[in-house]
């Protein structure tokens, strides 16, 4: 009988087909060949050794892990160094002079102006940049507000004749083209806006007791409100700042502006009156710059 390669196999002895598979071997011995079902392993069969990965293999991997581990070792590492190491080198060119600045803002204020700046190039360029927010904006029209404003940008000495001169200069004709009545104030359903923005900021001259800053600026200027005759317009000018180290801080001797360098235009349409005032309104502006 033969169940062919599904069970049991009868063979002819050692000279036939079997050949000592599947029938009689040569010592005359009964052979059985057993079909496992698919998936299973024959436990008497002779096991294979595992594949382990080779040590070429491990050694890359090893060195992957490592250089991960290093770049980012180096980057968190790095900010520190770029912001802390700076020094205020990022003013005399070159492509790291678009980078903030790396020192900490001063902790201190001084009827509203920041003040205690630190004593290098990156404090001088600080203190420039707070000082032209400052000089323009829409504290500047308002007397009370403006004698509180110079002594704390200006060293001692050029306070009152400062004084005087600014206060020719926001003389009661001049407010009145801005809409405004001798106070600095705007006519009910008007807001003054001028809120300046410095863009960047250049070391010209630099020594432990004088600087002078250039300042590019941005800024809206004007009167938001139905029927202004001074409707709020987008403005760039420079502002260079001569600075003297007083007293432990920065403070300006004197300032000068000019009109630029000024951008394209584009081609945004103007907002509505209303929505300028609310902007004003709602959007906070920064009280440090730089």
């Amino acid at each position: 009988m033969s169940l062919g390669d599904d069970g049991y196999r009868s063979g002819q002895g050692s000279g036939g087909d079997g050949g000592g598979y599947g029938g009689y071997d040569a010592d005359d011995h009964h052979l059985t060949r057993t079909r496992l079902p698919e998936g299973e392993v024959d436990p008497y069969a002779p096991q294979r050794r595992p594949v382990r990965p080779s040590r070429n293999l491990i050694t890359i991997v090893a060195v992957v892990v490592l250089l991960v581990a290093a770049i980012a070792f180096a980057n968190r590492g790095g900010d520190k160094s770029s912001s802390d190491g700076d020094n205020g080198n990022s003013a005399k060119g070159g492509s790291s002079a678009t980078a903030p600045s790396g020192v900490k803002p001063v902790d201190g204020k001084s009827g509203g102006i920041p003040s205690g700046f630190a004593h290098d190039e990156q404090g001088a360029q600080s203190a420039a940049a707070n000082f032209a927010v400052a000089l323009v904006s829409a504290d500047i029209v308002k007397p009370d507000r403006r004698h509180e404003i110079i002594p704390k940008v200006f060293a001692g000495d050029k306070v009152a004749d400062l004084q005087s001169k600014f206060d020719r200069t926001y003389s009661k004709d001049f407010l009145g083209k801005l809409g405004l009545n001798e106070q600095g104030e705007a006519a009910k359903g008007m807001t003054y806006v001028s809120r300046t923005m410095p863009v960047g900021t250049k070391v010209t001259e630099y020594s432990s007791s004088n600087a002078s800053v250039e300042v590019w600026c941005t800024g809206v200027y004007g009167t938001a409100g139905v029927g202004s005759t001074n409707p709020v317009a987008n403005d760039w000018f420079t502002m260079t700042i001569a600075l003297r180290w007083v007293d432990g801080d920065w403070k300006a001797d004197s300032f000068s502006q000019k009109s630029g360098p000024a951008p394209v235009n584009g081609d945004k349409p103007a907002s509505p009156a209303d929505e300028i005032s609310k902007a004003v309104e709602q959007y906070g502006a920064f009280t440090y710059a730089r």
